[in-house]
């Protein structure tokens, strides 16, 4: 035996018949082999010498006569690299490559092996005798051995087998199904398949399915046609084959030249020659496209055949937006991937993005176009990857599969670990037993190591959680993939329809459409892309030239399919119209176009004419009514629709719960479901869609007012949408809309502008601070204004401006002098005398007069201001810098201007004497007393947080020269542009730290905020977007130690109206206002809700309404009621359960101003309370306080406005608790009761006063019921019973029933014994009287108790005190806790001693009280038992408020 290196496979097909006749069909080789089977075959053999061959066909064929075969057979030898070759067998049959030697010989092999079965000699085949030059018809004998024509092969043949193999994994066999195979066979290739579409390989058929052969005039073309062809073969299905590896084979350098051997293809695949892959950052581009479109599919189809089943899912499970993760070679690709639109996908990678163009096709593919090339890409999940084909290649992308991390493969449960902690497992045994659906799973480990628990036994168990960790005994078959942190290569963005002004407005406005249909990008990429859209849509909308383009492409489509006079003289329109198109007065011809086509059709007279006229123009037409009104009104008419389109969805989800909408949605479009599941989709994008509605409100009516009118109905739309989500439309809409009734900032400045100049301009540039009274006196804001005349051109209009904002700030003030100087720079300062109001608590007793009434209203306005307390002549400066350098330069020459103590005036020595001695005022003067203020026009740093430790490092260092002066704050005002301005306050109380309480409020304006009243609370400041809106914080004081369970916001703003030239305000504007205001409070609210830890109730929202309005009282409880109602769900959720507004109001024009106070309550979240109070003096002490007004007399009649806010009582946790767990406090029922019986009758006239009267049931010591009246809250049990006697319209007399309520307040509604007993008596009273039993649910089932006794004195035994995580073995009490105890009987213990000390395990707990265990089981018996009995008797109604689980015949109550 020899062995042979690098030999060949080549072999000789012979064809001999049963008349001793043999010939040879020339040669094939077959090297190519993996593991000795054939991959690739080719005929014929070109690697020997043709004599080589020739005596090689000589010998296979005298082999073939020497044993008498016949039929086909073929000759097999190994030729080796000396040019010798050696038999290796003969094949006695036909093998698969076959065609091969047909294709060259012409030889039919099939139909030649049954023409030799049936006798026919060779020399008689029709083949056999074109193949040696004879007459195919003639019947000759043919000489083989000495034929004068010696058959030539025709061409070259090059086959492959395709095999359901994977060429990555070591060529591993597999089975599956076909979903598509695709092979177009032509003259040069051929193939054949034994499978087809939607077929499939079972797992015993053999692993090829399929052979091509191809045909070429010589090796090189054949070559050629096969790549060519097995490019665009086309396999989709659950298996992977060879014939992206073929390609690679077939293309490679060794077996183009033929350099091969039949060990070639094994060495090829021991050095891991691969397949050609597709470009890696385009697999994993297609990769995640494919991973994502199926989520997306698969989400949209859920949800569709949920709703079609009546379902109802989240809108969240909606995805727009999707992470994908991809391993490929070691590398982590973490992307995101979002639909644009429907058939645009953005890729996000690294905080680099790109778009793709993706059409879904039929057969589940995606068509994409990436970098200018178009792809087709199919995915195929398995159980740990994906696999995906880009065109006719493919790559495998992996899952996360870290085998040191041991996960539960379902949800389940974790029963045992099989191996202690830290213990050795081998591969492929079991580490943890789980049970999934009542059956026991065996989980085990692929690789040896040690075990290390993550879980306790009994743990539940989610799909995909740790379950243990795997430390490896060979850490080197860990291979983390490693993060990509490159991004993703630029490439040529997506071809838009043009780049001419009307198709980037069609482009965009499609995009601004699909925003609208709920297709959002994630931020940060969405604000951005929607400000482009949005600038770029406003910009062509604005742009005349949009018309005339859009119509030149109109024209240039139908040219020659109208009359070309029509043409024409359309073309003229449109010239004249370019010619002019800058023109301000010039207009859209709409008119002129419409007018040319009609005149034109009047002269048609046959109406088949007229009608293919109007076809053919019909685009015109539409392009004319668009723009009928022009510019402006397609402009208009475009943001409507968008506008529209947003209402059309967002008012379906206003009415109730979000369940609700869905099922009125399904029914209104049953049986089709989409498009309930387009507005679905839609509305989970509402936040995005808010920033979009309302950047194209600021866009167009920012820059238009006057286009507000014309969409007064859109926007009071707009205003209707009162849920949470929608907040933030209805709020700009209501601004917009308020401010289109507002004088505007640039006219204010004007008129503020004019009333100064005449000011100094009156008598010979003189100032004459008579002309400025109706400023300072005005009850208009003008604070957003004035500021900017602090460094106007003119210096007596900065003086002046000055002057107007101290007397304007300071105006319920006594200021008793006011000085201008100048400092060395030029810079104006006023400096100021002034004393506390005159309604100050430590001044209340000193009769004051007041020459200006003006001023008497305003200090009826004043509380006492802890940073105002001492009572003495202030002194103030304020001075305007442009920056704040210039104001640390000049600080000394500022701090000079509070050197000299300020004169005492006559009325300060009076006052001085009255209320202090010496020794008082000696007190008082070292009390720091004097205010400066300083303006600054530019700061450096825009944010509020990075200016004030600025502020505070410059006031700190100049600590002791500011407490030397006596100066007890410092206000710094930052002007803002066309807003108001900035404030921020240093106390020297503080050490010149910020007073956040004062944040964006002037310190002299402060009273009207009334912040003395929450000194009950500990206050913080919380910062505000709007910096009108003032959101505090409070925390009820408590003793120091104990908790504060007490939190609640208040919310307060002052309102002023922005017209100089009306005195007083309207009550429509009034109204306005204060919805607007009352949307921005519930605005701030919401944010602080969800930016805070604490739990707040009894939230507070307080307005003062400083114009004076003429109007009737009775008209604000109106308005604020239905305002109340229209929002009363938000306000609700919100914890809004107070409320306080202040009026100014006259009766008539001439009479008198009268302060009214409004308050409303609503503590038990179904009846509104609402109070008005006006505020009078009371004449023995001067002090003012509420007086109730009109019949009613609310509860804090005869009280000082100075009143602060009482702290929640215990009916008002009781009430919270009861609500945060979605149902009524038990007692709150009664006034439920009797509310609806109100409403049963036709007027309060009618109705009689006592309609409800009631006693509670109660248990005596016997446990036999006694009724009794006690106040709310006085239960002792969690059951509460009433016999309650109801006077309707139908029984006027009344009628009795009897309700049984839970109190879930009183450990949480459980039953006990007692509940039992006190349910029973109730049902057995009403079951003996013969009257209806009601009874309310609101419970949690039998009572599992606490021994409250043991809570705080348990310890715990642990399994692993280091880990608590592996479970605890008992639990025990110390020695001396037992002794403390043990008297009781609440336990039963067992000594034992470890851990080196002495312990006392639990092993029962009885409780010291009754209650407490196993008997409150009688629960469910007495009650179901008795509410048999009275359903059998009486009539019963029992109503679940939340989760009950005992009651029977239940009407469930809807809770918004």
């Amino acid at each position: 035996m020899k062995f042979l290196q690098h030999a060949r496979h080549l072999e000789v097909q012979v064809l001999a018949d049963q008349y001793g006749n043999a010939v040879s069909l020339f040669s094939r080789d077959c090297s190519i082999q993996r593991r000795h089977q054939k991959i690739i075959e080719e005929a014929p053999a070109t690697v020997a010498l043709p004599s080589v061959f020739d005596y090689m066909e000589q010998c296979a064929v005298s082999l073939a006569k020497m044993v008498g075969y016949v039929s086909a057979g073929t000759v097999e030898y190994l030729y080796s690299e000396d040019g010798n070759f050696h038999f290796l067998e003969l094949n006695p049959r036909l093998q698969v490559e076959h065609p091969c030697t047909e294709m060259i010989a012409d030889v039919n092999l099939p139909a030649a092996q049954l023409q030799i079965a049936m006798g026919v000699p060779l020399h008689r085949m029709k083949d056999i005798r074109i193949l040696y030059g004879e007459s195919p018809w003639a019947d000759t004998p043919i000489p083989f051995e000495s034929s004068n024509n010696v058959p030539v092969p025709r061409g070259h043949v090059i086959a492959a087998r395709i095999t359901s193999e994977n060429p990555d994994e070591g060529f591993k066999p597999s089975s599956g199904t076909v979903q598509e195979l695709n092979f177009r066979s032509n003259k040069n290739v051929w193939g054949y398949f034994s499978v087809a579409a939607a077929g499939g390989l079972h797992e015993f058929a053999d692993s090829q399915f399929g052979h091509c052969f191809s045909w070429g005039e010589n090796r090189e073309e054949a070559i050629s046609n096969l790549v060519v062809a097995l490019k665009e073969l086309s396999i989709r299905g659950d298996f992977r084959t060879t014939v992206e590896y073929l390609i690679k084979l077939l293309e490679t350098e060794s077996f183009q030249n033929n350099e091969i051997d039949t060990s070639w293809l094994d060495h090829l695949i021991a050095e891991k020659v691969q397949a050609e892959k597709p470009d890696t950052m385009l697999g994993v581009v297609c990769g995640a496209l494919n991973v994502a479109d199926a989520l997306f599919r698969t989400c949209m189809d859920d949800f569709l055949h949920s709703l079609e089943r009546g379902q109802v899912l989240p809108a969240a499970s909606l995805l727009n937006t999707v992470d994908v993760e991809l391993i490929y070679e070691g590398m982590k690709y973490a992307l995101k991937v979002a639909r644009q639109s429907l058939t645009t996908y953005v890729i996000i990678m690294n905080n680099t993005h790109i778009e793709i163009d993706v059409h879904r096709l039929n057969d589940g593919g995606l068509l994409l176009s990436y970098d200018g090339n178009s792809h087709t890409t199919y995915m195929k999940e398995e159980a740990d990857r994906y696999r995906v084909t880009v065109g006719n290649k493919t790559c495998d992308f992996e899952k996360e599969n870290d085998p040191t991390l041991l996960r539960s493969p379902s949800t389940g449960k974790l029963l045992q670990y099989t191996v202690e902690d830290g213990g050795h497992v081998c591969a492929g045994h079991s580490y943890a037993e789980i049970e999934v659906m009542k059956m026991v799973m065996v989980l085990g480990v692929e690789e040896a190591g040690v075990i290390h628990h993550m879980k306790r036994p009994g743990t539940l168990l989610e799909a995909g959680c740790v379950i243990a960790r795997l430390e490896l005994d060979d850490p080197g078959k860990v291979h983390l993939a490693q993060l990509y942190t490159g991004g993703l290569p630029p490439q040529q963005t997506l071809p838009i329809l043009g780049e001419k002004l009307h198709q980037v407005f069609h482009n965009v406005l499609e995009s601004l459409m699909n925003v609208m249909n709920g297709y959002c990008l994630p931020e940060p990429y969405f604000s951005t892309k929607i400000k482009e859209w949005v600038c770029k849509l406003m910009k062509t909308l604005r742009d005349p030239s949009l018309p005339l383009l859009e119509l030149q492409e109109i024209m240039t489509s139908i040219s020659g399919r109208i009359p070309p006079p029509v043409e024409k003289s359309i073309r003229k329109v449109m010239a004249q119209y370019a010619s002019n198109i800058t023109s301000v007065l010039c207009q859209f011809p709409s008119q002129q176009i419409a007018s040319i086509l009609d005149s034109h059709a009047a002269t048609l007279q046959r109406k088949s004419e007229r009608e293919v006229f109007f076809m053919n123009t019909q685009s015109i037409v539409q392009l004319v009514q668009r723009y009928r009104s022009g510019i402006r009104g397609h402009m208009k008419s475009v943001v409507l629709d968008l506008l529209r389109r947003y209402l059309q969805v967002e008012t379906q989800f206003q009415q109730a719960h979000y369940d609700k909408c869905v099922i009125s949605l399904r029914e209104q479009y049953m049986p089709n479901m989409s498009p309930v599941l387009e507005c679905i989709f839609s509305h989970a994008q509402v936040a995005k869609k808010n920033l979009l509605v309302t950047m194209l409100i600021d866009h167009l009516c920012g820059r238009d007012p006057t286009l507000t009118d014309e969409l007064m109905a859109i926007l009071n739309e707009l205003t209707q949408l009162s849920k949470t989500e929608h907040c933030r439309v209805a709020l700009r809409a209501r601004q917009v809309l308020i401010a289109s009734h507002l004088p505007s900032y640039e006219l204010r400045h004007n008129q503020v502008e004019s009333i100064f100049l005449s000011a100094i301009d009156m008598y010979g540039h003189q100032f004459c601070p008579e002309n400025l009274k109706k400023l300072i006196l005005s009850e208009t804001t003008i604070f957003d204004v004035l500021p900017t005349f602090f460094y106007h051109s003119n210096q007596v209009v900065r003086m002046a401006a000055l002057e107007v904002y101290v007397r304007r700030a300071y105006i319920a003030y006594e200021l008793n002098s006011l000085q201008h100087r100048q400092l060395t720079d030029g810079t104006c300062v006023v400096e100021f005398q002034f004393m506390l109001p005159s309604s100050h608590p430590n001044r209340m007793s000193v009769p004051v007069s007041i020459s200006n009434p003006d001023l008497a209203r305003h200090s009826t306005e004043l509380f006492m201001d802890s940073g105002f307390s001492p009572l003495c002549q202030r002194m103030g400066a304020m001075v305007a810098f442009d920056r704040f350098e210039d104001f640390t330069r000049n600080f000394d020459e500022v701090i000079s201007c509070f050197a000299d103590p300020p004169s005492e005036s006559p009325l300060f020595s009076e006052v001085r004497a009255t209320l202090y001695d010496e020794d008082d005022a000696k007190s008082v003067r070292e009390e720091p007393i004097h205010i400066l203020n300083v303006a600054i026009r530019w700061a450096d740093r825009f944010e509020d947080e990075e200016l004030v430790p600025v502020f505070r490092a410059f006031a700190q260092s100049k600590n002791n020269i500011l407490v030397d002066y006596g100066l007890r704050r410092i206000t710094f005002l930052i002007t803002q542009q066309r807003e108001f301005p900035k404030f921020f306050t240093l106390r020297a109380r503080d050490e010149f730290a910020e007073d956040r309480i004062y944040r964006h409020l002037e310190p002299a304006l402060a009273f009207q905020l009334e912040l003395s009243r929450m000194r009950n609370f500990d206050l913080t400041a919380i910062p505000c977007a709007n910096h009108k809106m003032h959101l505090y914080l409070g925390a009820a004081k408590v003793q120091e130690g104990k908790e504060v369970t007490d939190y609640r916001f208040f919310v307060r703003a002052i309102v002023r109206h922005s017209d100089l030239i009306t005195k007083e305000a309207s009550f429509e504007y009034l109204q306005n206002e204060g919805e607007r205001l009352l949307l921005e409070a519930m605005d701030e609210l919401e944010v602080a809700f969800n930016n805070t830890s604490v739990r707040s109730d009894c939230n507070h929202i307080f307005l003062n309404f400083v114009p004076t309005v003429v109007m009737d009282p009775s008209k604000i409880e109106e308005s604020v009621r239905s305002m109340v109602m229209r929002y009363g769900r938000r306000l609700w959720k919100l914890r809004v359960l107070q409320a306080e507004v202040k009026i100014n109001i006259r009766l008539m024009p001439t009479t008198e101003v009268i302060p009214i106070r409004l308050f409303l309550t609503d503590e038990s979240g179904y009846y509104l309370d609402i109070s008005l109070y006006k505020e009078v003096n009371d004449s023995r002490t001067g002090n003012i306080m509420f007086q109730s007004y009109g019949d009613k007399q609310g509860p804090l009649h005869g009280m000082l406005i100075n009143t602060p806010y009482v702290t929640k009582d215990l009916l008002q946790a009781k009430r919270f608790q009861a609500q945060s767990l979605g149902t009524t406090y038990v007692y709150d029922f009664l006034e439920m009761f009797r509310q609806a019986l109100f409403k049963m009758w036709d007027s309060p006239e009618a109705c009689p006063k006592d309609v409800l009267t009631y006693t509670e049931l109660v248990l005596d010591s016997q446990g036999q019921l006694v009724e009794m009246n006690r106040l709310p809250g006085g239960n002792e049990i969690g059951m509460v019973a009433f016999r309650m006697k109801l006077k309707t319209p139908e029984y006027p007399g009344g009628r009795e029933i009897v309700v049984i309520c839970n109190d879930i307040t009183y450990q949480i509604g459980s039953f006990g014994p007692e509940e039992d007993l006190l349910f029973l008596r109730a049902s057995e009273l009403a079951r003996a009287k013969g009257i209806p039993r009601i009874y309310i649910a609101a419970n949690s089932g039998a009572r599992i108790g606490f021994a409250d006794e043991i809570k705080q004195m348990f310890q715990v035994g642990w399994v692993d005190p280091a880990d608590p995580y592996k479970g605890f073995k008992y639990l025990y009490l110390t020695p001396q806790d037992y002794t403390r105890i043990s008297s009781m009987n609440s336990v039963h213990c067992e000594h034992v001693e470890e851990a080196g000390e002495s312990r006392y395990v639990i092993t029962d707990i009885i409780g010291k009280e009754e209650g407490f265990g196993v008997e409150n089981l009688r629960a469910s018996g007495t009650i179901a038992g008795e509410s048999s009995l009275a359903y059998d008797e009486i009539v019963t109604i029992s109503m679940v408020q939340v989760l009950s689980l005992l009651c029977s015949k239940v009407v469930e109550e809807e809770k918004d």
